[in-house]
């Protein structure tokens, strides 16, 4: 089968980012001697640099990992709401939603801990080894990618009239970064060279110390030292956002001293000789699992159109599940509703609930009878009283990576519009802007794998905090203003997010680690993705990785968006137009609102496997968005 692009194989080491410069970093930490959790490090750290736009230092990441002869493990770089993060005062600042930017939708920033937990504990290499990547794009330059100066030109007139330390960094000498140009962040740089400095150990402490020590010491500067007191004073300014209005935060320094990344658990689901490896329900990670749940012991032919309704009307339940039960606030802790949740007897009941037509309709089940909880946003827009579509008003967060019919997508990945999106106002009068996700996937010669999604922080989030060269993220916005929900706002709690790397087992035996960028559509295309290696031939004797990444995918929005304003889009359904016209026309026929979108517009993922037979390595990468590569040998 054609591919653009060989799945690579080898046996020292692969790597698969959603940019080049990352994974070519990771390898060079590999060539010396690192193992992946170093290299996932590094190349964490890079996508701060070169993928501004998608994520930052101050946002979050999960991250599911495979230590060789250990247990999976997921790493939650998911910070908290602040404590003084209450529905009450949200809602005495007159907000029904949590605003989509600015530092009311700032958590606990999550990734930096949550990356030094991973070198400190797996890791060998010292934390200078692994920053010096970072260090020197940010300081020396690189070549910007194109869709980071597009994004900066969408908010430039706020970056001018309101975010003004923004557009001392990303607006130099007004103007946006430019490919072909260098581009740096020498703020950036001198942070994290501070950050070196001030916790270098003693040098009489023995070396394995001594790097261990370091990384505590700059944990401790994260949360206490001179980092935390500058995001402590950015969250306290008054910011414009997506409100229309200018709010101050409600992050202090007890809430970044008190908290800290962790370790859990991986909820699993086993299909047909695989085991499934997801981050909780903190996250949106258990909808693939219940996706594979719904299927039916024998599929319709792969890629068919009983195939593609089958998928997104099982899709469809699956989100309806998240949105009543999924959260970390719930009376009911949404861990224990899990086995309920992925169990034959239940997942038959929702299946009998997928027909010949597509649904329009958000129906949450009842696990162990209890009675949905919904919040009153989503029964509005669920109803579609009044016409509200949500995914094409201002500020929509990472709604998609394709650009439909509609104007809805992510103008970072997908091209820009030639005109400004029907009914999106002008971003500098709101601060309405938008964000995306980036992905890593490393496996070693020695068996060693892990699977990353970095987000948030990213530079249309919140204003750039001067003294470090970032800015706070935005994921509060993802969390409800109505009491008593799984996903209600409540200091102390996570956020629902959409981050959700995976990881596959065969037979017990760790095998492959893939995820996504792109919002809801993250376990919709990487269900698509995995299916597609379970179910088509091998290549060359391993999976056939690339080809399912080229493979055409689609999305639906037929549930209620995670990013503000959070609307939905009943019956749509989005396919890239490589897509077979007969499906397309099938699914008419049966109901969907079918947009043709881009011939490469939907999914931006990322693989690594292992053979346990052979130890022979695979990886490939998304063609989409013209920045993810793979590389190894």
């Amino acid at each position: 089968m054609f591919t653009t692009r060989p799945t690579l194989q080898g046996t020292f080491g692969m790597v698969s980012s959603t940019h080049w410069l990352a994974s070519q970093s990771a390898m060079a930490v590999l060539e010396d001697g690192g193992n992946a959790y170093d290299a996932a490090v590094a190349a964490g750290f890079v996508l701060h640099v070169v993928e501004p736009h998608l994520n930052g230092p101050a946002g979050e990441v999960p991250i599911i990992l495979a230590p060789a002869g250990g247990e999976v493990r997921v790493l939650c770089g998911q910070g908290v709401a602040p404590a003084g993060a209450t529905v009450a005062h949200y809602r005495g600042l007159g907000l029904e939603l949590v605003p989509g930017t600015g530092p009311l939708a700032a958590a606990v920033p999550g990734a930096f801990d949550a990356w030094m937990l991973l070198l400190r504990d797996h890791g060998t290499k010292s934390l200078a080894d692994v920053l010096k990547y970072a260090i020197g794009y940010a300081q020396d330059g690189h070549a910007p990618v194109e869709r980071v100066g597009q994004t900066v030109e969408t908010v430039r007139e706020l970056f001018e009239t309101e975010w003004t330390s923004s557009a001392e960094v990303y607006l130099p000498g007004g103007e946006p970064p430019r490919p072909g140009e260098l581009f740096r962040n020498p703020a950036l740089a001198a942070t994290w060279k501070r950050l070196i400095a001030e916790s270098a150990g003693d040098g009489a402490v023995q070396e394995g110390d001594r790097r261990v020590a370091q990384i505590e010491a700059a944990r401790r500067i994260w949360r206490e030292g001179f980092i935390a007191e500058a995001l402590v004073r950015q969250a306290a300014r008054p910011t414009r956002d997506t409100s229309g209005e200018r709010h101050s935060g409600t992050l202090t320094a007890a809430d970044l001293a008190s908290w800290s990344a962790s370790y859990e658990a991986p909820a699993t689901y086993d299909w047909r000789g695989w085991t499934l490896c997801k981050a909780g329900p903190w996250s949106q990670g258990p909808v693939f699992l219940q996706q594979l749940a719904l299927l039916p012991p024998e599929l319709p032919r792969y890629g068919s159109a009983a195939y593609t309704h089958l998928l997104i009307e099982g899709c469809k339940l699956a989100m309806a599940d998240r949105e009543a039960w999924y959260g970390d606030a719930g009376e009911v802790p949404a861990a224990e509703l899990l086995p309920e949740l992925l169990s034959p007897r239940y997942n038959a009941g929702r299946r009998a609930l997928i027909g010949e037509k597509a649904s329009y309709e958000l129906r949450p089940g009842s696990p162990g009878g209890r009675t949905p909880l919904l919040s009153g946003h989503a029964r509005v827009v669920a109803s579609g009283e009044g016409g509200f579509d949500a995914l094409a008003a201002p500020g929509a967060g990472e709604p998609t990576v394709a650009r439909g019919a509609e104007g809805a997508g992510e103008p970072t990945v997908a091209e820009p519009p030639t005109s400004p999106v029907p009914g999106e106002p002008d971003v500098s009068a709101d601060g309405g802007t938008r964000g995306d996700t980036c992905h890593l996937d490393i496996v070693d010669r020695w068996g060693n794998m892990v699977a990353a999604t970095p987000s948030g922080g990213w530079l249309q989030s919140n204003p750039v905090v001067p003294e470090l060269g970032f800015p706070l993220g935005s994921r509060l916005q993802m969390a409800w203003l109505d009491e008593g929900l799984p996903n209600s706002l409540t200091p102390g709690r996570r956020p629902r997010t959409t981050l959700t790397p995976s990881l596959a087992l065969r037979d017990g035996v760790p095998v492959m680690a893939f995820g996504t960028p792109g919002g809801d559509q993250q376990d919709q295309w990487q269900l698509h993705f995995f299916l597609a290696v379970a179910l088509r031939a091998e290549v060359r004797g391993g999976p056939d990785l690339q080809g399912a990444i080229d493979a055409p995918n689609w999305h639906n929005d037929s549930f209620p968006g995670s990013f503000y304003p959070r609307g939905m889009r009943p019956g749509s359904v989005t396919v890239e137009s490589r897509t077979d016209p007969d499906v397309v026309e099938e699914l008419r026929r049966r109901g969907h609102d079918v947009e043709v979108g881009d011939a490469w517009s939907e999914g931006r993922l990322c693989a690594v496997a292992r053979d346990p037979r052979t130890g022979i390595l695979s990886a490939a990468a998304n063609p989409r968005g013209m920045q993810g590569y793979a590389v190894g040998r």
